[in-house]
């Protein structure tokens, strides 16, 4: 039999200095395990922070800017024991929600561009109504007038924002808050925002809006990306004073839960008919400039904003033909075959991509226009449409932006929530 005795010491020692290494690769680890734990918990947004906003709003008289993306996740009530809170989530629009909660009174719904249920087309004009579901009014600001009136707001002790913005200057929900916090900074009524991520707050990149190009396309003087949620932007639209006659509003915003500018969100809900998912979101702000030319950019098909052609462009591989559908009742080169680009596969961008629209400018024939009367109020500036008339590389052109970049940064720092 062999004697372990001698080894007994050699043992005790190789246990000790595997122990000690075990200990100290914990602890070199933890702080890689920290961040992998703080990047999968879940956002919490605005709305679902009712612990800090349902108080706000009881006792008052309360009108909502809203649409289909309103909604939040909450415990569903048990059914055998209403007042006690179960264990599984549902997803509630926030009208359902408020509506019928005990001493929140809600008067009337405001609708933006694409109406209260997110159904109608780009520029289509939304009507008042009545929201078949609760029974209460429905008030367009995308119709005769865009910002509430003195009369609709008669009664009215605050109004609740809450919409889901993808953070392209061009889309029109920025416009939509900057009339509505101007209308109650004039009548003496205050604004709630419910936070929502911003899926393209990443980055910022773009030309600066030029104020003699001002429209409801874009009404202040920020790049195409901003990198904002729609709560630091309201605080930038107050900070800076840009309201009318430079009024400023009675402002409260209800900040997300677990999020920064890097964090990866994914919508759940069309943020409006013609952005189906995330790679239409992310690829929204490069092609968006399409808005403003003769090309197609996807309308009209199941892949808007992730390609795009028109029926002049050399014949290719890739073609396809737009026709009305759920996202757009008139698209651009309705029934005609198109060539084209197949968007994707692209990767994530974290930067306004120049180069499709490029690309578009040189394979459209001199006979057909490229150009169209609203590509100014697109891009804010008429140095766009110039500088690839005059065939600047994409480099070049974005060189020109730098200094108003900078500069736009140094004044978006000040009213940043998050990271």
């Amino acid at each position: 039999m062999i004697d372990f005795k001698p080894f007994k010491s050699t043992y005790l020692f190789l246990f000790l200095l595997l122990n000690y290494q075990l200990i100290s690769c914990a602890q070199k680890t933890k702080p890689l395990q920290e961040k992998t734990i703080e990047k999968i918990t879940a956002v919490k947004t605005g709305a679902e922070r009712t612990d800090v906003y349902l108080n706000l709003l009881k006792g008052k008289n309360i009108a909502i800017v809203a649409n289909q993306t309103s909604v939040l996740s909450i415990l569903q009530r048990d059914e055998v024991a209403p007042n006690v809170m179960g264990s599984k989530k549902v997803t509630q629009h926030l009208v359902d929600f408020l509506h019928n909660y005990n001493n929140i009174n809600i008067k009337k719904v405001f609708a933006p561009e694409h109406g209260f249920r997110g159904d109608a087309d780009a520029a289509e004009l939304v009507k008042d109504g009545l929201d078949t579901k609760t029974g209460l009014p429905i008030v367009s600001l995308y119709g005769k007038s865009k910002k509430p009136s003195a009369k609709q707001l008669e009664g009215i002790d605050i109004v609740v924002f809450d919409i889901q913005d993808v953070g392209a200057r061009f889309y029109t929900y920025i416009s939509s808050l900057h009339y509505v916090m101007e209308a109650c900074a004039e009548a003496g009524i205050s604004v709630i925002i419910l936070d929502r991520p911003n899926p393209n707050g990443h980055y910022v990149d773009g030309p600066v809006l030029e104020l003699e190009h001002k429209s409801f396309v874009g009404m202040h003087p920020v790049p195409v990306v901003y990198g904002m949620t729609i709560g630091e932007y309201g605080q930038m639209i107050n900070g800076e004073k840009w309201l009318k006659n430079k009024v400023q509003c009675d402002l409260t915003v209800i900040p997300l839960e677990n999020y920064t500018h890097k964090t990866a969100y994914s919508l759940t809900i069309r943020p409006s008919p013609n952005l189906p998912n995330d790679k239409s979101i992310n690829l929204y702000p490069s092609l968006g400039f399409f808005e403003g030319t003769t090309i197609n950019a996807g309308r009209g098909t199941e892949f808007q904003f992730q390609r795009y052609g028109a029926s002049f462009f050399p014949k290719s591989d890739f073609r396809y033909t737009p026709s009305p559908n759920f996202g757009s009742k008139y698209p651009k080169e309705k029934g005609k075959l198109c060539y084209g680009v197949d968007l994707r596969a692209t990767k994530e961008l974290s930067a306004l991509n120049l180069a499709w629209l490029i690309d578009a400018y040189k394979k459209t024939p001199k006979t057909e226009k490229f150009f169209g009367s609203t590509f100014t109020i697109h891009a804010g500036t008429k140095k766009l449409q110039q500088q690839i008339e005059a065939g600047l590389s994409e480099k070049e052109i974005k060189k020109t932006w730098q200094k108003d970049l900078n500069n736009f940064k140094i004044t978006r720092k000040k009213y940043l929530i998050y990271q």
